[in-house]
């Protein structure tokens, strides 16, 4: 088993950081929305390029806002924090230049064992992004049958085992920790030939994905995000699945709201991920409000 890094820093490196200054081109005096500031990486780079803004910064986890406090300290003025779900937040009747979300998990909520989103560590399944919300992959492990189970590995992990797992589950449940899961599931399935990934990982997403309603909460956000923008602003979205990537293409394109930029989404290129590994399955799209 592999030993967990500290806990103590929220150091998250952006991604796709450099297309997305170039989409939304902060200009000076406006405001932005940044819908996941995570370690504060994106908001960052919009106020470094051009200082003379201000920031509508949400998240749902508390150590992500108090690691973004710290990282955009230099601009106590220009920064408003909102903890929360981006599907729960109403800006009233301030409108936006540019809204911008990445919906990855980030990699200090990956490298904290505690948080139960890895299999590298030993850790109780929680997979939580907000700790205060009830719910946890434990609960759903333990509790759901064997076809609700099956279903969620499916359409969330695009696991074709998924009632093979699902049935094991049920037999050797109580499961209470990553690694119990991660060993049940990877006795669970065939072997794969040379497998690039672990035979959990689809799994794990799934699990995820469900705890935290992912899904949902982001087809509710861009139902409601176009309404933000000014006229001529953009949205720009960092998806990491085909499921998210999905729903951010069709919800662009189905918005009476919106104009397409991006035709195909933007990913990272060779550099990017010589220093970047966990940029490889970035998505970036891109649409701009209509002009009234």
């Amino acid at each position: 088993m592999t030993d967990p890094p500290s806990t103590s820093n929220f150091v998250h490196q952006p991604v796709l950081a450099q297309a997305l200054l170039t989409a939304l081109t902060p200009k000076p005096q406006s405001h932005y929305l940044d819908a996941t500031v995570g370690g504060g990486g994106h908001s960052l780079l919009l106020l470094e390029a051009c200082p003379d803004i201000n920031i509508t910064a949400i998240d749902q986890d508390p150590k992500a806002i108090t690691a973004a406090q710290a990282r955009l300290s230099s601009y106590p003025q220009q920064v408003n924090f909102w903890q929360g779900n981006f599907s729960d937040f109403r800006p009233g009747d301030l409108k936006f230049a540019g809204i911008f979300a990445d919906l990855g998990v980030s990699s200090p909520q990956f490298d904290q064992a505690e948080r139960g989103f890895s299999f590298r560590y030993e850790a109780p399944l929680d997979m939580r992004m907000n700790p205060g919300q009830a719910t946890t992959a434990a609960d759903l492990i333990n509790t759901l049958s064997e076809k609700e189970l099956a279903n969620i590995f499916y359409e969330l992990g695009e696991e074709r085992f998924s009632y093979r797992i699902a049935r094991r589950i049920v037999a050797q449940r109580p499961l209470r920790t990553t690694t119990q899961l991660a060993n049940l599931v990877a006795h669970a399935v065939p072997k794969r030939g040379s497998q690039k990934i672990h035979p959990a990982t689809r799994v794990f997403q799934a699990l995820r994905i469900a705890v935290n309603r992912e899904l949902d909460v982001l087809k509710a956000f861009l139902d409601l995000a176009p309404d933000w923008l000014e006229p001529g602003g953009r949205i720009a979205i960092i998806s990491f699945h085909s499921l998210e990537d999905r729903i951010v293409k069709y919800a662009f394109r189905d918005s009476l709201l919106l104009n397409v930029i991006t035709k195909k989404p933007i990913i990272a290129g060779p550099e990017e991920l010589s220093l970047n590994p966990r940029a490889r399955s970035a998505k970036l799209r891109i649409a701009q409000r209509l002009q009234e």
